[in-house]
């Protein structure tokens, strides 16, 4: 058979999860696995439309997908999130329809499971045929059980593909959400007592509700708080995964465009509220990239002891999943969680309420 391999990797070849899959091909030879470095190509892909149709022909041609990756914060990487929302850009979702999939990660298990429901769920909205993932530690390949638990898992994927074998369905399409949010205004302003408040957005032209509830927000204060759009924000790529931040904090990118200046601001405030629209099944790959790179930190709790928030546009309620890291990453950097404020509420009254009695408490 042919396996497709979906490289989430910003490494590419030289990635461990490679390795991983190196391995199950030396095992089974008889099946050939064409591995498609997708997160260490993104820019071309975004970039170039006939590559993009080159990598869908080859997933067409293929008899199942694997979807390949290490982990990175708490999900899979910028540039292979970034892939995913192109699949629904470019109107492709037909050709990932009934194709058998797994998923491999590669990981030091501190929250795999929540990447794996997410790709889980992608492949669900693709309708695609999921029969598995695997979770592997980092060394894994050097322990013989691991090996043999690796091999089981490939020789369990390659028989039920090729008998055809039934998968179950374990996340149901999101409801369409077209509730139009409309603020109110009020001459009763907040007093933020001498505390600093930022609110980090990607809001675009195109997210009305989102714009519309970041505004009202930033109006509720008496003195007003500071707000950064991450569009603005010179950001020239995601996490490359090198770790040359392991040694002193410094990311790689740090003279190449202006992420850490921005990343270290987040420190003079006391509160950071984080504004987004749901995505598929997280917020856009805009915020993904701002969670990898600020990986720069390593495990450094720095917004330890802070008050976070978050103004969700979009269906939070049936995407417990994405609730449930956001709120791992609050845990992580041993912040506090106030809130989250969506418009699934779908009266903008009880929102603007909501978000008042929220700041005054």
């Amino acid at each position: 058979m042919k396996i497709t391999v979906l490289n989430g990797s910003p490494k590419g070849e030289k990635s461990v999860t490679m390795q991983y899959i190196n391995y199950i091909q030396k095992t089974f030879p008889e099946h050939e696995l064409n591995i498609i470095n997708i997160a260490q190509k993104i820019k071309k892909i975004e970039m170039d439309e006939t590559y993009f149709k080159e990598i869908i022909n080859e997933i067409e041609q293929s008899n199942a997908v694997i979807w390949a990756f290490p982990l990175y914060v708490l999900l899979v990487s910028y540039q292979y999130k970034r892939f995913i929302e192109l699949i629904t850009e470019y109107d492709v979702q037909e050709s990932f329809k009934d194709k058998y999939t797994a998923v491999l990660s590669t990981s030091i298990h501190f929250y795999d499971h929540t990447a794996h429901n997410y790709m889980n769920a992608i492949c669900d909205d693709l309708e695609m045929k999921f029969l598995g993932s695997y979770s592997a530690d980092m060394d894994d390949l050097f322990q013989e059980k691991e090996r043999e638990n690796l091999c089981k898992f490939a020789k369990n994927f390659f028989e039920d593909v090729k008998l055809g074998a039934t998968s179950s369905k374990n996340y149901w399409p999101l409801e369409k959400h077209e509730f139009k949010y409309h603020p109110s205004f009020t001459n009763d302003k907040i007093d933020k007592e001498n505390k600093n408040v930022v609110v980090i957005t990607d809001s675009t032209k195109d997210d009305s509700n989102l714009s519309a509830m970041v505004e009202r927000f930033e109006k509720s204060f008496q003195d007003g708080i500071e707000v950064y759009n991450l569009n603005d924000v010179d950001i020239k790529g995601g996490c490359l995964g090198c770790l040359k931040c392991g040694y002193d904090n410094i990311c790689t990118y740090h003279d190449k465009d202006g992420f850490m200046d921005f990343y270290n601001k987040l420190n003079d405030f006391d509160a950071i509220i984080f504004a987004g629209s749901i995505t598929d099944r997280y917020l856009s790959s805009k915020w993904k990239q701002f969670f990898d790179r600020g990986f720069f930190n390593t495990h450094i709790p720095v917004f330890k002891d802070k008050q976070l928030g978050f103004i969700i546009s979009g269906s939070l309620s049936q995407n417990s999943n994405l609730r449930e890291i956001l709120e791992g990453y609050a845990q992580w950097q041993h912040a506090n969680i106030v809130d989250f404020i969506t418009d699934e509420y779908k009266d903008s009254e009880e929102i603007d309420r909501h978000r008042i009695l929220q700041n005054k408490q």
